[in-house]
C-alpha cells in the first residue's frame, strides 16, 4: 500500500516530464542528450566575437560602449519560419535602431548558407555565422537534432542540416532572443523551444532602455 501511494504521488510528475519530452522531440530536440535552458536575466552576457557575412569583425564589448545589443538566434536558410521572421525583422529594424541598439543575428550555418539567409531576408542587420558553434554554446541555446527530424528536413526541405552547417553532427539553436544592457548583463530574454514562437519587434523595443 505504501509503495502504491508513493507511485501515485510521483506518477503525475513523471507523466508531465514525459509529455514535455514528447513536445521537445516533435520540435527536433534530442532529449537523450543535453537540453539547453538558456542563460538567464541578470547574468553576465558572453562576449560575442565573430565575423559577419559582410566581412566585418564583430565584438559585442565594443558595441556595448555606445549601444545595447539585441542577440537573435536563427536555425537556417531551409527554415521558412526563420526566413519570414528575419525578413520582417529587417523591415522593422529602424524601430530597434532608433532605441540606440544594434541587432546581431547568429546561426549555425556555414558562410555560404548564411549569406543566402541574409539575401533572402534582405538583411539590414548584422548576421554572424557561428561556424564553431561557440557562441550558441555560450548562450546555452544549442541542442542535438533527432534523427527523425533530420530525415524530415532532408525529405521536405531538401537540406541535410549537418552538411548545411558544415558539421559532423546535426545541431541547432533554440531561436531565442536576448537583450544585453550596456552593463554587459542580460536584461531581457525570449526563450521558447517552439521555433514558431519568436520575440516580436514590439516586445524587443518595449524592453530596450
Amino acid at each position: 500500500m505504501k509503495y502504491a501511494l508513493i507511485f501515485l504521488l510521483f506518477s503525475p510528475i513523471i507523466g508531465v516530464s514525459q509529455q514535455d519530452n514528447s513536445k521537445l522531440i516533435k520540435k527536433g530536440i534530442d532529449t537523450d542528450k543535453y537540453v539547453p535552458k538558456g542563460i538567464v536575466v541578470g547574468e553576465n552576457a558572453p562576449v560575442i566575437i565573430g565575423k559577419s557575412v559582410d566581412g566585418f569583425t564583430i565584438n559585442s564589448s565594443e558595441i556595448l560602449k555606445d549601444q545595447e545589443v539585441v542577440v537573435i538566434f536563427y536555425r537556417g536558410k531551409w527554415c521558412p519560419v526563420c526566413n519570414r521572421y528575419l525578413s520582417n525583422l529587417s523591415d522593422s529594424l529602424k524601430y530597434i535602431t532608433e532605441k540606440e541598439a544594434q541587432v546581431l543575428v547568429i546561426g549555425p550555418e556555414n558562410f555560404e548558407s548564411a549569406e543566402q539567409s541574409a539575401e533572402k531576408a534582405e538583411a539590414k542587420f548584422t548576421l554572424i555565422p557561428d561556424t564553431t558553434l561557440q557562441i550558441l554554446k555560450d548562450f546555452d541555446v544549442l541542442f542535438n537534432v533527432t534523427k527523425g527530424y533530420q530525415k524530415r528536413i532532408k525529405t521536405f526541405k531538401g537540406t541535410d542540416i549537418a552538411e548545411n552547417n558544415n558539421q559532423e553532427e546535426a545541431a541547432l539553436p533554440v531561436p531565442a532572443t536576448y537583450i544585453i544592457g550596456k552593463d554587459g548583463k542580460i536584461k531581457w530574454r525570449h526563450f521558447n523551444y517552439d521555433y514558431s514562437k519568436r520575440a516580436s519587434v514590439k516586445a524587443i523595443v518595449t524592453n530596450l532602455k
